[in-house]
């Protein structure tokens, strides 16, 4: 007799159950909830009915038009440059210098996990420990500049629009250089060893290796690390929210969303603007992720690609006209 088979396909399905419920509770129901009441009067502290609106992108325009939106979008986008230039060139240096086979640094795991452990402090008490580091009249930083005589009156830093958005870049910068110098380092162990012997072979410096080998081997991490931190600055809330009180002189340090979190959560409770607002932001990095790929992507393999897809019609043509 034949012995029935056992079908294990089945407890595939029964252990990913568990993850695909809590998905669709608590992440693609919010994100379709948010989709629709964008385009709703929803607003108002317990509130529960709403009605679409007769003209849907209401909410839409009154969000672009708004100067606060404007402003914090471009606090948003300043912030975030002034973080990842520094950050990246940072992390490519010491990434290179850990994985460097001629200088050999010592202790290199000791500084690894000093560069990386300001990624695992919370953003909150890193808001914190710095808006104490800063404070008036009383902190660390005034108490030094007094002594060593360079000001003779307390400054209040934080309200300088300036320094309030350069510490906020600070941060960023100090709490995410580390992890992106771990994700290149893990990138460039995987470049095989082979290309740099052959470049040490034929008299290659460690700059020349560095440009002509480390970095054209790092494409698609580095596309990896612009997009994720693209999305992320973009995203900034805890630092700024918590750094300076009500966004700092004159809207300074208000990002996105900050600005989303003060629609829906003070005032008047505009849950639809806010949810525009979210939307809006969506769209945003959407389309700046896909121009990085676009920008980032190897043009000489994307044209064998093509030359090879044109061959491969040319020949399906033949084979077609040749059957007939």
């Amino acid at each position: 007799m034949q012995k029935k088979r056992i079908s294990y396909a089945k407890f595939g399905y029964i252990f990913s159950l568990p993850f695909i419920i809590t998905f669709c509770v608590f992440t693609l129901y919010p994100i379709i909830y948010t989709i629709i009441i964008g385009f709703t009067d929803f607003k108002g502290l317990g509130a529960t009915n709403f009605h679409f609106l007769d003209d849907p992108l209401r909410n839409y325009k009154a969000i672009l038009s708004a100067p606060t939106f404007r402003l914090a979008l471009s606090n948003t986008f300043r912030i975030w440059i002034w973080n990842f230039i520094p950050q990246i060139l940072l992390a490519l240096i010491l990434a290179a210098l850990f994985t460097s086979v001629r200088h050999k640094i010592k202790g290199q795991g000791f500084f690894k996990v000093v560069f990386y452990m300001p990624n695992i402090i919370t953003a909150a008490t890193v808001a914190i420990l710095f808006g104490s580091l800063f404070g008036y009249p009383m902190g660390p930083m005034n108490d030094l500049l007094q002594s060593l005589g360079i000001t003779k009156a307390p400054v209040f830093f934080l309200q300088s629009k300036t320094i309030a958005r350069g510490v906020v870049a600070f941060i960023q910068f100090w709490m995410w250089y580390g992890y992106t110098m771990i994700v290149l380092v893990s990138g460039i162990l995987g470049i095989s060893p082979e290309i740099y012997e052959a470049a040490d072979i034929d008299g290659a410096t460690e700059i020349q290796k560095f440009f002509y080998i480390t970095i054209p081997n790092l494409r698609t991490i580095l596309i990896y690390t612009l997009v994720t931190s693209l999305i992320g600055g973009l995203q900034m809330f805890d630092i700024p929210q918590l750094l300076v009180a009500k966004s700092g002189p004159d809207n300074a340090t208000l990002t996105t969303s900050c600005f989303i979190y003060n629609q829906a959560f003070s005032g008047s409770y505009m849950y639809n603007r806010a949810s525009a607002a979210s939307m809006i932001m969506f769209l945003i990095i959407a389309v700046l992720s896909a121009f990085v790929f676009f920008l980032m992507q190897d043009k000489q393999e994307v044209k064998e690609r093509r030359q090879i897809k044109k061959v491969r019609k040319e020949q399906a043509k033949q084979i077609k006209e040749g059957g007939k």
